[in-house]
């Protein structure tokens, strides 16, 4: 029993983390399409109104289309790995839809847990210890996704409840 577990788990987790290489990837395509052209197009033509000059399209303090664009990709590939990891990692099949919602909002409060975690650790290390943005996404999405996975595993996608 404890060599299955043993195996389980190792299993689980050589896949969480093939997937969190894909969604890093992802991340970084939609990081950099919102960089190259999400922001020019975007401020160029709704750049004079306020609100949209002071989220999105303001660099003084803090580079907001850089938050902005971590947010968005985060989300985008959060979602996504909700559906590979149910159904795919943890193998979880035949959930009816309360039991699947119930798990969508757990996963989603630790993702909004290791959001926090995420962007927080990448706005410190670009901002404020000049690291380019490429590394500073992957080391802090490396982070999160090992945060996550024992979360996921244990409170989320746990078989054994």
């Amino acid at each position: 029993m404890i060599t299955i577990e043993k195996e389980d788990i190792k299993t689980q987790m050589i896949l969480y983390f093939i997937f969190a290489i894909c969604m890093i990837i992802l991340n970084y395509i939609i990081q950099k399409m919102n960089q190259i052209i999400f922001y020019p197009v975007i401020c160029n033509s709704l750049g004079s109104i306020d609100i949209i000059q002071l989220l999105y399209c303001s660099t003084n303090p803090f580079n907001m289309p850089e938050l902005i664009g971590s947010i968005l990709a985060v989300g985008i590939t959060y979602i996504i790995k909700f559906f590979l990891d149910k159904y795919i990692v943890f193998k979880k099949k035949g959930s009816k839809l309360k039991e699947t919602s119930r798990e969508f909002l757990k996963y989603l409060i630790f993702a909004i847990f290791t959001t926090i975690e995420n962007i927080g650790i990448q706005f410190i290390l670009t901002n404020f210890l000049g690291f380019p943005l490429e590394l500073s996404f992957v080391i802090a999405l490396s982070i999160g996704y090992i945060t996550k996975f024992f979360l996921d595993r244990k409170y989320v996608f746990n078989r054994y409840y």
